[in-house]
């Protein structure tokens, strides 16, 4: 019988495809990594009349409803309304900041960073026009709606104070000291585990008495990994050092902005909690929007604002584990599968830059170049993490990612840490954790050495991991910085 709400199964499930199509806030749908579990956010809904069948079917949302006005029947000094739009929890951003890469880049620095990372090559028009000599961005205030970033005649340094990382060739000399030495890394164990996995969806088990919990795993692995990198000189940072959230919001607090996003979703009065509920219809309940918002959208701005205001390093290391679909949590299926993949930000749909705190985001880490420091980097330890795992690179079959660079294991996608986060990233999706073998291995934790798991003798997982990341970042920095 259906759930309240919903007023028939064609409406349930084309309301389903809205929000796993990124037409509505993807904080309203587990978005993962196809196949696994890397989220991604999406934008929030204009007020525009009900979407028709053609616009929730595969393909690149419309930049305006198809009966919005002529622009020319619109105020001359109003930004047109789906240039205003800010993501889930998003701020208003300060364009004047901006102002501090004038005539740093050039525009073929521009092309290029647009064109090889950044696009998700989209046909449809930007918001924003390449000039000669420079480029103007809308911004979405009705007050000052564009922003003009000049461009330079040859390629300028960064202004002082514009960032706050270092790039490898910038580090100091070493003259003889640990390789690593003078370079502040911040690990940023993925989710939160403990007591909130179930919430999150990151807690696996295939035996009464025995499971995994993602945000466990990536604790153990960033604690493990903190000390190889300390050993080597660098200063380490973790962004969360226990299965507590970072951020001081719980679900409660959300349930107003949740009951909105339904609301403009179309279901104005959705049913309280899921108690009951089974399946998808879980998504259309205020606790599971709630929940949402709290662990996926406000614990990464909480943990972008103690990177960028409090941690400030030169690079981020996200630490992930993947997984394949496992059907019913209360029945997981195990999958053949094991793979591993690692990402950059980039690959903007022109559904995500509508969002004005997107797009400045997007350009403040073109401007600031980001990428130039990002991609190499995340080529190295993917290399790295090959040598150690064993594990076959992951491709892509979606459009909300694509290959990027010359290594088959680097994509870019924009995800709200890659994207928040002021400096490098690298953003590591290695295991399935329902592969029979990596969920055998993952349940005996951290261990040096090799012991018997499934009938032979086997490493820890998480000790390739971890193996994989230095052996990565100890061949970059030994190329890239002077010694």
């Amino acid at each position: 019988m259906m759930k309240a709400g919903i007023k028939s199964r064609m409406h349930f499930m084309m309301m389903k495809r809205m929000l796993r199509r990124c037409l509505l806030p993807a904080m309203l749908a587990p978005v993962m990594a196809a196949p696994g579990m890397a989220q991604t956010i999406a934008p929030p809904p204009a007020a525009a009349p009900p979407l028709t069948p053609g616009q929730i079917t595969p393909g690149a949302a419309p930049l305006t409803p198809p009966d919005a006005p002529e622009a020319a029947t619109a105020p001359p000094a109003a930004a047109p309304t789906h240039w205003d739009r800010l993501s889930a929890l998003g701020t208003k951003p300060d364009w004047l900041k901006l102002q501090s890469f004038h005539q740093t880049l050039t525009r073929g620095e521009f092309e290029a960073a647009m064109r090889d990372v950044y696009s998700d090559g989209s046909p449809l028009p930007p918001p924003w026009k390449l000039e000669f000599d420079g480029v103007i961005i809308k911004t979405g205030d009705p007050v000052k709606p564009e922003a003009r970033i000049a461009f330079a005649t040859r390629p300028e340094a960064p202004l002082p104070g514009s960032r706050t990382w270092r790039a490898a060739a910038e580090m100091p000399l070493l003259k003889d000291r640990p390789l690593l030495s003078d370079i502040h890394i911040a690990i940023d164990p993925g989710h939160i585990g403990g007591g909130y996995a179930k919430m999150e969806e990151r807690t696996l088990s295939f035996a009464p008495g025995e499971s995994i919990q993602e945000g466990d795993l990536t604790l153990t692995t960033a604690q493990v990994l903190a000390e190889r990198l300390k050993a080597l000189g660098a200063y380490v940072s973790l962004v969360r050092d226990r299965a507590e959230p970072v951020t001081l919001q719980r679900p409660n607090d959300l349930v107003v902005p949740a009951r909105q996003i339904l609301a403009d979703a179309g279901f104005p009065q959705p049913q309280e909690n899921y108690s009951g509920v089974t399946g998808d219809a879980k998504i259309l309940t205020v606790q599971w929007q709630s929940e949402k918002l709290f662990y996926r959208v406000s614990e990464i701005h909480a943990r972008g604002q103690k990177v960028n205001n409090t941690i400030k390093p030169d690079v981020v290391l996200c630490l992930h584990f993947n997984a394949e679909a496992w059907g019913d949590a209360a029945a997981p299926q195990f999958s053949p599968m094991n793979h591993m993949h690692v990402l950059v930000n980039g690959c903007y749909s022109p559904v995500e830059l509508e969002q004005q705190d997107v797009r400045f985001d997007m350009f403040h880490r073109l401007f600031s170049r980001i990428h130039q420091e990002e991609l190499p980097l995340a080529e190295a330890v993917a290399n790295g993490m090959r040598l150690t795992t064993g594990l076959p690179a992951y491709v892509y079959t979606t459009h909300n990612a694509r290959h990027v660079g010359t290594n088959s294991y680097v994509y870019a996608r924009n995800l709200l840490a890659n994207r928040l986060y002021d400096c490098p990233v690298v953003y590591l999706e290695p295991y399935v954790m329902n592969n029979e073998e990596t969920y055998r291995r993952l349940l005996r934790g951290h261990f040096l050495g090799r012991t018997l798991i499934s009938g032979r003798l086997q490493s820890s997982a998480i000790e390739d991991y971890v193996q994989g990341v230095v052996k990565g970042l100890v061949a970059y920095y030994q190329k890239n910085r002077t010694l």
